[in-house]
């Protein structure tokens, strides 16, 4: 198998040849199709996250199809295509898991972290961590929906019945969750970065209400806002943009400090919110939403030799959409 590894951190990833993985009790082994690139792998890549296990195989917006399936193995068998997300596996048995929190479990495995993931030809995937696809939909549009859909589901349920909602970063996540957003009756407000007048179009071309850089005010009182962009100083701006009783989401796994915040903010019952990973429920339930509501991706396409430059033009917001990676 090809894989694009990387070695140590803060360095590019390295393409190497290895023995393709055997999947061991519950597993299966996955062919890879399509593999999304996220702004988590770039903070994996340059040590944002604590504990990187190096080398690793970054990547976890994975779709492909099963090749070989462990023992144990109940529901899944070769040729089923499958999506694998960040949330690799969970223990079961600690309180989160036992409280239908499995997002939050005590001793987890995270696909690209602590386990290699998509970025090469084959990975290995807990089986109840492998959702069945569409079998005759294209495995570069899906890619993006199994990290950047759900957590912009997951995102968007913890902002509640907001009719008016604010998107802060209009990149893969915000591409998608305001195609949902419109098809539930919602308004949207997108943030870019200022000055990108590219952003904004894409936003108002999905349907956006109200499109314009962060640093500027919307129209109207916001219920809710998402943050999808890393950036602390964000905090404050869209808490000054929700009216009262609105929530405040942080959707990113790593964020910059958030700067100090006046209490006249807070006041009136408004809420800081963070979304830590996803459950299989939230996969389940989204998946289902984005083919109701006829979620359409925009992807640039990579070829995995091409991975680092992937890497590069994320940071630099060079395209619209999602970056994905394809074997």
């Amino acid at each position: 198998m090809r894989a694009m590894v990387l070695r140590a951190i803060g360095q590019g990833l390295v393409l190497e040849e290895r023995a393709e993985p055997v999947p061991g009790p519950g597993q299966v082994r996955v062919r890879v199709e399509a593999c999304g690139v996220c702004r988590t792998d770039l903070h994996v890549v340059d040590g944002d996250l604590a504990d990187v296990r190096v080398p690793i195989v970054p990547g976890h917006e994975i779709v492909g199809r099963i090749d070989a399936v462990g023992p144990d193995v109940v529901g899944l068998v070769s040729g089923v295509r499958v999506g694998v997300p960040w949330l690799g596996h969970t223990c079961g048995a600690c309180p989160y898991c036992r409280s239908d929190r499995e997002n939050l479990c005590d001793r987890p495995i995270f696909t690209g972290y602590s386990r290699d993931g998509g970025f090469a030809s084959h990975v290995i995937a807990d089986a109840g961590y492998a959702f069945a696809l569409d079998e005759s939909a294209d495995p570069v549009a899906m890619a993006p929906l199994m990290c950047a859909g759900l957590i912009g589901w997951r995102s968007l349920v913890m902002a509640g019945p907001a009719r008016r909602i604010g998107l802060y970063g209009f990149g893969a996540a915000a591409h998608i969750l305001a195609q949902v957003c419109r098809w539930q009756g919602r308004e949207v407000y997108a943030f870019t970065r200022p000055g990108d007048m590219a952003a904004q179009e894409h936003a108002r071309s999905l349907g956006a209400r109200w499109a314009g850089g962060s640093d500027e005010a919307p129209p109207e009182r916001l219920d809710a806002a998402i943050l999808f962009a890393p950036v602390g100083d964000l905090v404050p701006l869209a808490l000054s943009a929700v009216g009262k009783g609105g929530r405040v989401v942080c959707g990113g796994i790593h964020m910059s400090d958030i700067p100090r915040i006046p209490y006249r903010l807070l006041w009136e019952e408004r809420h800081v919110l963070s979304v830590a990973n996803l459950t299989r429920r939230d996969a389940v339930e989204f998946l289902e939403i984005a083919g109701k509501a006829g979620v359409r991706t925009m992807t640039t396409a990579y070829p995995l030799e091409e991975a680092n430059a992937a890497l590069a033009d994320l940071r630099a917001g060079r395209f619209q959409g999602a970056a994905v990676v394809v074997p």
